[in-house]
């Protein structure tokens, strides 16, 4: 890893991968010279990794790549008893031991528990590796566990704050729904309608059996969260009819009610939100931010 590529990850990372002055370690294992073999026997992967699931076809090819041309990359380790623990690498690791190596190429750090946590995060965010869920968790690790706050954990993985507190919002749904977007049943968007919806489940259960868009799913959610006084309020409306298709195509676009008020050569476009978040994801379909 370059000394560019370690000042993006974060205050201090690049401290910890051997590109600024250390403690002294107290062992040979955490020698401060370059990448050496490691038996693969006395390396265990690390308890709190983000990532839950592994591709074992993709683990197959990289075995395959690696029987041909063996380990490109050095993976990371810090101590751990008389072994070594995964900071980050472990898919190297995994398709080392498939691909019959006794020992594996690896650099040595004296890394903290937080920081290891933060490593492994930002490896596999950097890799696109982790779903949504998977990395909500690696946030709410660092938050719970660490206490860095959201914009500190923004600031670490190089996301918005907003980013941040919307994948941890994800983490309060129901089972089924975490299991569906794991599962890549539904997507972000998807998930984020359905967070809005009075039943999350219920609304998923439909999404997936109709394959419906997340256009779609923020109708759905939004007219299941109307109640009886709006929706006389709008019949109450008299609307033309063009005006009325309008707004509901702008409401599915942007996920929330929509109003026009045309009169002459001008008029009036408003945007009902009922919650922080709803306005937050207005915001973000209106600058083209990441949802």
């Amino acid at each position: 890893m370059t000394t560019e590529r370690a000042k993006g990850l974060g205050k201090g990372l690049s401290a910890l991968l051997g590109e600024a002055p250390t403690s002294a370690p107290p062992a040979e294992a955490l020698s401060r010279g370059g990448p050496r073999e490691i038996e693969i026997g006395r390396i265990r992967p690390n308890p709190h990794q983000p990532r839950t699931h592994f591709d074992e076809t993709a683990i197959d090819e990289l075995a395959d790549s690696i029987a041909e041309r063996g380990v490109l990359q050095p993976i990371l380790l810090r101590a751990s008893g008389d072994g070594f623990e995964i900071v980050a690498g472990e898919r190297r690791w995994r398709a080392a031991q498939r691909a019959g190596l006794h020992a594996i190429p690896a650099i040595v750090r004296e890394i903290d528990d937080s920081a290891t946590a933060e490593l492994a995060l930002i490896e596999n965010i950097q890799r696109e590796d982790l779903n949504a869920i998977e990395e909500a968790e690696g946030y709410r690790q660092l938050v719970n566990r660490y206490g860095h706050t959201q914009e500190a954990v923004a600031k670490i993985v190089h996301k918005s704050r907003s980013h941040v507190a919307n994948l941890l919002r994800l983490l309060d749904l129901p089972e089924f729904v975490r299991q569906s977007l794991m599962r890549g049943d539904i997507n972000m968007g998807h998930a984020r309608a359905i967070a809005a919806a009075p039943d999350p489940e219920a609304l998923t259960r439909e999404v997936v059996a109709k394959g419906l868009s997340v256009r779609q799913a923020e109708a759905r959610a939004r007219r299941a969260k109307r109640g009886p006084s709006e929706l006389v309020l709008d019949k109450s409306r008299a609307v033309d009819p063009d005006l009325a298709a309008l707004e509901r195509q702008l409401g599915d676009m942007l996920g929330v009610r929509v109003q026009v008020a045309h009169k002459g050569q001008g008029g009036q476009v408003s945007l009902h939100y009922s919650s922080l978040d709803q306005l937050d994801m207005i915001c973000q379909r209106l600058t083209g931010e990441p949802i």
